[in-house]
């Protein structure tokens, strides 16, 4: 308990102890250490936290950034100290543009130099007294497995669409590199709860470096404003359901409150992985998606990230870049400049690029001499045998292209493969007609926004390329439609960059579309690339996430689960575990009960295979029923023939069938039902329709009731199946129109019943048919698990007029989840027992005192 006193300290100051603590006053040690690897069930703290106990002191809005890079340089001086200075590339520091003056930014990550343990403390302390940046330092053993291990060999790659068929294409998987990773997840989660104020402080994790991390933090801090954004591709399910541990991710990231993707395609992908892995369901409404998850819901941000414009308009202004610009212009003057800027590695295409430039020199001789391809190949980021091989097959295309169609004063391929300044590659941007992004996946890339901004140009840089200032700007872009940042680009030439002829052709037409048409498409672009910078993408994911985490502190929070199977139940402050003793006490001083039971799912365990009642559960309902006080009801979905079979042993229990469309108050009545039916014609029509969906789509169902039909595609694909519950839906209500029928979709289901059936009614019926027996109850009981059993919860919590005024109302719905019931039992055992400490209490009462008469009460029927 003193450690978390001390750490919620640490967040207060940690923004104004500047020069404070002098080396020889004790510091908190900022220096994490681990014996081994940590496995996912390794965690000291409780899995029942619901958030911070203490009041935050801080006013101001703070933002936690964190991602695997903090946005620092480093290096050491000539006297060996070590000097810190912002990363002004680093799209951590700025995304801070967007984010507002009045907010506080802490960054959390690692630094791409080893520090010395001996020297990480006072590293620690100059960093976060000068720039606010949280260093987690990792041993470098730990450090190269989670990284260039789990990071680079397991999920890059797959996320990029590789698959590990053989041990060459990614190697299998490694569960100590799995390890690892969740260890140095662990670390990063440590340094946030060093400085967090997690009832003030928003928290925002970048990139699947980390994507266990908002676990770890909202196990700690249950209503923590969580923010997580994926800058790599999501691939499809067909290829991240093969990952072993794919539910472990898909449950560490619902723990964020907001999960933001670069495109549709990317957002999609994973909640096709939610829905067929988890069996979660996403909505739509007001233009925001969210994931039902255990009462909480996940919103779903779709935005491609942009780049910092004023960063690259003071490049532009640098007379370091107008003079690169001149000497390029005269290096490749009389020539068109064609230009790609990747990184070496396997999915950038540089190879396909090439090729494509081969086939066009080949099928456009005229081209010869005139058009010049300068591929920029900055260093991989990772390492291996797959980027020695793109190095050596880049260079040997080069080499091949520049013999075969080179001479003098001509090398058709120019690769730069050594580092350049970023004023450098500005240049080579300003003097380009077209840009080259052939790409075969990646996440967004942002070298065609840099490109069209630089195109923009200056006045400087008009007098230099000798352009006239009134002249409108013009650019091309030749974009392979496997990047993110391709559907924001509707001027670019999109192509398939494994069709080498078309990258070709694509090529070719760029550099013949007339003038004004480059212009036109680079003034669309331009308008776009400047108004969706990084500012905005920055403000527009606060903004969401604000809007994400409004409700928090007004929610009752649960955790449940361990290790990484760890989330947080968020119920209404009203919502509470039904007390037995509460219930008891009640039961026993009460003289006129009304008791409404659902059967599947509340004493029934959902999708068991033996459905029928057991003897258990037949003693308790014939205890129920023999007490003269009580009045049950069993309302069920299930025909009335199967409820007849089941319960002939219940001669006093009232039964209603078919969600209440039949009905019969004990054993000796008759059935009758509630409503006024002339006919089911309408099954007539509708059924076909079903037939024909159901011959379509394979694991689906038709369920034929006395009063409804019921199509269940539990068993088919869920996506398919869904889509097909859509058209069906649709389909039907346009049929059926001017039928007395309701069609209504649910879990895995669309139905088709008669107008106003629900169970609602029953309960509606039933309290007011004992009102006009002079039997106000004193005491209602109502247990259901599903969405049907709503209405009854809705209609008894507002039944005041039919109930004694001294009443006792218990909804009470099966397992912790949102519901219109006040109270709920963690499962059926637990509503079973409920229901047989009642049962024993009416045994109890009818041994020591005479008992009335038996209350015989008939639903009323239309």
């Amino acid at each position: 308990m003193c450690r978390l006193i001390i750490l919620k300290i640490l967040g207060f100051l940690g923004c104004s102890m500047t020069g404070v603590w002098s080396r020889e006053k004790k510091r908190f040690p900022r220096v994490a250490t681990v014996a081994g690897v940590l496995s996912e069930l390794d965690d000291d703290t409780s899995n029942n936290s619901v958030g911070s106990d203490a009041p935050s002191s801080i006013s101001q809005d703070r933002m936690i950034i964190v991602g695997n890079q903090l946005p620092l340089r480093a290096h050491r001086s000539d006297d060996g100290e070590w000097c810190f200075s912002w990363d002004e590339d680093s799209l951590l520091l700025q995304l801070k543009d967007g984010l507002g003056e009045d907010v506080e930014v802490i960054y959390i990550g690692c630094l791409k130099e080893e520090i010395d343990p001996s020297e990480q403390e006072d590293v620690a302390q100059t960093l976060l007294d000068t720039f606010k940046c949280v260093p987690a330092f990792i041993p470098p053993n730990l450090f190269s497995k989670f990284y260039h291990g789990f990071c680079k060999q397991h999920l890059w790659p797959l996320f990029h669409y590789m698959l590990p068929l053989s041990p060459d294409l990614g190697g299998r998987f490694d569960r100590s590199l799995w390890q690892a990773y969740v260890s140095v997840n662990k670390i990063f989660a440590d340094k946030v709860m060093e400085v967090i104020s997690p009832d003030e402080d928003f928290v925002w994790v970048h990139d699947y470096h980390l994507m266990v991390l908002p676990t770890f933090l909202r196990k700690r801090f249950n209503r923590l404003k969580l923010g997580f954004f994926l800058h790599s591709p999501f691939p499809s399910s067909e290829i991240y359901r093969t990952l072993p541990v794919r539910d472990e991710l898909l449950r560490a990231l619902l723990n964020s409150d907001l999960i933001g993707f670069h495109t549709f395609d990317y957002a999609r992908h994973f909640l096709s992985c939610c829905s067929r892995m988890l069996g979660l369901s996403y909505q739509s409404k007001r233009g925001y998606i969210g994931l039902e998850y255990y009462g909480r819901t996940v919103s779903i941000k779709i935005l491609p990230v942009g780049i910092h414009i004023g960063q690259l308009q003071s490049v532009l202004n640098l007379p370091e870049t107008e003079s690169k610009v001149a000497e390029l212009q005269d290096q490749f003057r009389g020539k068109t400049v064609l230009l790609g800027v990747d990184d070496m590695d396997i999915f950038k295409g540089i190879s396909l690029k090439l090729l494509a430039m081969e086939q066009l020199l080949i099928q456009h001789p005229d081209k010869r001499g005139k058009v010049v391809l300068i591929q920029i190949a900055n260093p991989a980021r990772g390492r291996g045998k797959d980027v020695l091989e793109v190095q050596l097959e880049t260079d040997a295309t080069v080499k091949r292209i520049n013999e075969t169609f080179g001479k003098q004063g001509y090398s058709p391929v120019v690769l730069i493969d050594t580092p350049l300044q970023f004023y450098e590659r500005i240049a080579y941007y300003v003097i380009a007609e077209c840009c080259l992004v052939t790409a075969v996946r990646d996440g967004m890339n942002l070298i065609p926004y840099e490109y069209i901004i630089c195109r923009q140009g200056n006045e400087k840089l008009n007098e230099t390329l000798g352009l006239d200032p009134t002249t409108p700007k013009k650019s091309m872009l030749v974009v392979s439609e496997f990047i993110g940042c391709s559907p924001s680009l509707s001027g670019a030439i999109r192509v398939n960059p494994w069709n080498i002829d078309a990258v070709a052709e694509a090529m070719d037409s760029a550099l013949i579309i007339p003038e004004g048409e480059k212009q036109l498409r680079h003034e669309k672009h331009y308008r776009y690339v400047s108004t969706h910078d990084v500012a905005y993408w920055a403000r527009s994911f606060l903004q969401d996430l604000e809007r994400a985490c409004k409700d928090h502190m007004r929610r009752r929070c649960w955790g449940i689960g361990f290790g990484l199977g760890f989330r947080v139940i968020a119920l209404d402050p009203n919502f509470r575990k039904l007390s037995v003793e509460h219930i008891v006490s009640a039961y026993k001083r009460t003289k006129c009960r009304a008791i409404l039971l659902d059967y599947d799912g509340a004493m029934m365990l959902p999708g068991s295979i033996i459905t029928t009642p057991n003897t258990e559960a037949i003693g308790i309902l014939n205890n129920l029923c023999n007490d003269p006080r009580n009045v049950v009801f069993l309302v069920s979905g299930k025909d009335r023939k199967t409820l007849t079979e089941w319960f002939s042993s219940c001669g006093k229990l009232g039964i209603a069938a078919e969600h209440g469309f039949f009905v019969r108050s004990n054993h000796n009545a008759d059935w009758e039902t509630c409503f006024s039916v002339p006919d089911f014609d309408w099954k007539q029509i509708a059924e076909p329709v079903m037939q024909l969906y159901t011959e379509t789509t394979d694991g689906s169902n038709i369920e034929a009731k006395e009063s409804a039909l019921v199509w269940n595609y539990q068993y088919a694909d869920p996506d398919f199946g869904f889509c097909q519950a859509k058209e069906l839906l649709d389909h039907l209500e346009s049929v059926l129109a001017n039928e007395p029928v309701s069609v209504k979709s649910g879990q895995h289901i669309v139905e088709v019943k008669p107008q106003g059936v629900n169970k609602g009614l029953v309960a509606e019926r039933l309290l007011l048919t004992m009102k006009q027996k002079a039997m106000l109850p004193d005491f209602v009981l109502c247990i259901g698990d599903d969405r049907s059993d709503e209405d009854m919860f809705e209609v008894i919590m507002s039944a005041r007029d039919s109930l004694s005024p001294v009443s006792e109302v218990f909804a009470c719905t099966v397992g912790r989840k949102p519901s219109k019931a006040k109270y709920f039992l963690e499962d059926t055992t637990e509503i079973v027992r409920m229901l047989q400490v009642l049962a024993n209490a009416s045994e109890q009462a009818a041994r020591s005192t005479p008992q009335p008469s038996q209350r015989v009460v008939t639903v009323e029927s239309k």
